[in-house]
């Protein structure tokens, strides 16, 4: 388990510095973006790895790596849009975003801990692309989730599904560094 805990710090360390860079550039304009738009912007990420992962080819020189990277941001974005709903204009200094994204984070990887004593760290057998389809998987059941307002019978509500996603991102990052 240290090694994989270990990984989770590396390859999200990564991700934080890139969250922090953009924040510079854009301030934490992201606060707009409702579930929905959110929800669009990992599928689009996710849809882009799977082409990727089909053909091999990117016309535009996204990598498969960078839209992981962005799954785990826009994971952390959703987790923390759904917590305190989205603003119509931005309504926290990027010290306090990132103060929200590290809390975020460290839910994730305390989540992961707890999965991986239960399921035997079973990812590490799983495919880059099987991950993939579990991320868009996840991704489909959050929009039948917004369609339906939130509301479920019998599953977990978004927030539990987008944890779950920034948790296969990583594993696959994980797994792209260890290749």
């Amino acid at each position: 388990m240290a090694d994989t805990n270990k990984e989770f710090d590396q390859v999200t360390a990564k991700c934080r510095r890139i969250f922090i860079d953009k924040m510079k550039d854009y301030g934490p304009s992201w606060r707009i973006f409702r579930l929905h738009g959110i929800t669009d912007q990992l599928y689009i990420k996710a849809c882009n790895i799977r082409q990727r992962q089909e053909t091999g080819v990117s016309l535009v020189g996204d990598d498969i790596e960078g839209n992981l990277r962005a799954i785990v941001n826009y994971g952390v974005m959703a987790v923390i849009q759904e917590r305190k709903g989205y603003a119509d204009a931005t309504d926290m200094s990027s010290d306090e975003a990132t103060k929200l994204y590290d809390m975020v984070l460290q839910e994730a990887k305390e989540l992961m801990v707890r999965k991986n004593h239960d399921y035997g760290e079973a990812w590490r057998e799983m495919s880059k692309e099987g991950i993939v389809d579990m991320i868009l998987a996840k991704i489909i059941r959050i929009k039948n989730i917004l369609a339906h307002n939130g509301k479920t019978i019998a599953s977990e509500g978004t927030e539990g599904n987008y944890f779950d996603i920034i948790n296969y991102a990583i594993f696959d990052l994980i797994h792209y560094t260890n290749a």
